[in-house]
């Protein structure tokens, strides 16, 4: 039985067999709804249907949600039968707290009863999806804050990576302030918003190209429920925001300034390797024009030695942005089971939980 690859987002999980070159078998919404009673203590208590979201900012925060996700992934998605439980491999988000990764093999070993359990940095998985075990990555998910982290032979560089706030839910946020600014009257949920960005929000060609959108052609939109909207410049500044982080009210450098920066702070022996084997993941990088502006924005930069993206194989599956983790996982699962590099049952029961610092690095 093929080991499983879990590679679970804010915004979407991805999950399935570890087959490298296929796309992961479910990419399913991480967002949940459950059925509460209202806490009373009548005989007929009232039930109420809530939304509940297990990760936020990449990390777990509910941990029962996210066990009856993982059941309906493993058990009912995946085909996993009770008793007869495999291998799993979960990856993990930058800089994730011990306690955390502590608590899932925790969960995997004693209430999945999995028969062997390993965790990798997604840093260094979406490089092992382009081919690469050195270079840098620049990861902007949905919920999860921006990150920027340097690999060197296949281990993350975690005193020269960084995390700040610049997620998908941030750039939506902006676009439903900068829509209400043109729509007064409208009445959006941010789901309508989260859609609409999906649509049509791109970056320009640089700043200048940015500044005179200001004059663009606005363009009508008709919600399902027959409101219509304007959409103008809106679809630009949040790209924007990307590259001008005080749009937001950020006092942050550029998504490209960032990464220069960083690199600046390693050894400068491994600056062309880290530079010029970048890669870009996460779905908010797959905005229309991102890949293009940041490549303009690294021809521009005053480094010596500047960015350079790196190409997916053909062989890989499209979009591959989406879900680089998960196929890296997928890559790396091929190894480290065969090889028994992996937290067994035996090693969880001789040394707990905390066996995972030692085994998954």
């Amino acid at each position: 039985m093929e080991a499983l690859v879990v590679d679970a987002g804010s915004k979407l999980l991805k999950a399935g067999a570890a087959i490298p070159d296929q796309s992961p078998a479910m990419i399913i919404p991480s967002q949940m709804k459950r059925m509460l009673d209202d806490g009373s203590l009548a005989d007929n208590p009232v039930f109420e249907d809530v939304t509940v979201d297990p990760i936020e900012r990449g990390f777990i925060k509910d941990w029962d949600a996210m066990e009856d996700l993982l059941r309906y992934v493993v058990y009912t998605g995946l085909g996993w039968e009770e008793g007869n439980e495999g291998q799993i491999l979960f990856t993990d988000p930058l800089s994730t707290p011990k306690a955390i990764r502590e608590q899932l093999v925790q969960l995997m070993f004693e209430t999945f009863n999995v028969s062997g359990f390993y965790a990798s940095e997604q840093a260094v998985l979406s490089l092992y999806a382009v081919g690469r075990i050195s270079g840098c990555t620049v990861d902007i998910g949905h919920g999860k804050i921006a990150d920027i982290a340097p690999v060197l032979e296949g281990a993350v560089q975690h005193i020269a990576s960084k995390r700040f706030e610049l997620g998908g839910t941030d750039l939506t946020e902006l676009f439903a302030q900068e829509l209400g600014k043109s729509n007064p009257l409208m009445n959006l949920t941010m789901s309508d918003v989260e859609k609409l960005k999906e649509q049509y929000a791109c970056c320009a060609e640089d700043e200048v190209s940015y500044e005179k959108a200001r004059n663009c052609a606005m363009e009508q939109h008709t919600l399902p429920d027959g409101q219509v909207i304007t959409i103008g410049r809106e679809k630009y500044t949040v790209g924007e925001a990307l590259f001008q982080p005080s749009i937001l009210g950020l006092e942050e450098h550029g998504i490209v300034e960032q990464l220069v920066r960083i690199i600046s702070m390693v050894s400068s022996e491994n600056h062309r390797q880290l530079l010029e084997n970048t890669v870009l993941c996460g779905g908010t990088t797959s905005i229309t024009g991102f890949e293009a502006r940041f490549q303009k924005e690294s021809n521009l930069c005053s480094s010596a030695i500047r960015p350079a993206l790196v190409k997916p194989p053909e062989y890989m599956p499209e979009n591959l942005a989406l879900y680089s983790a998960w196929v890296g996982g997928a890559i790396l699962a091929k190894v480290v089971f065969p090889q028994n590099q992996h937290v067994t049952k035996a090693d969880y029961d001789e040394t707990g939980p905390s066996v995972v610092h030692r085994k998954c690095f």
